[in-house]
């Protein structure tokens, strides 16, 4: 059964910024759905299940973002 975690991301301010946060995230064994709102700083991430939120994290941080899960 699919879970979706959300997270709330600072440093997002456009398109490109959710483009790269998508990029990182979905190279996460297990996540099959990303969105990513860069005016509200939101990001849900759905995964196959319960999805690691230090891997989620840390790949945020690889896009140049902070990331909390909310």
């Amino acid at each position: 059964m699919a879970t979706t975690t959300e997270y709330q991301v600072t440093g997002m301010s456009c398109g490109h910024c959710e483009g790269a946060i998508r990029s990182e995230v979905s190279e996460i064994d297990g996540v099959t759905g990303i969105e990513v709102n860069a005016q509200t700083g939101h990001l849900a991430v759905t995964a196959e299940s319960a999805v690691d939120d230090a891997a989620v994290i840390a790949a945020v941080d690889e896009a140049g973002y902070t990331a909390v899960r909310s």
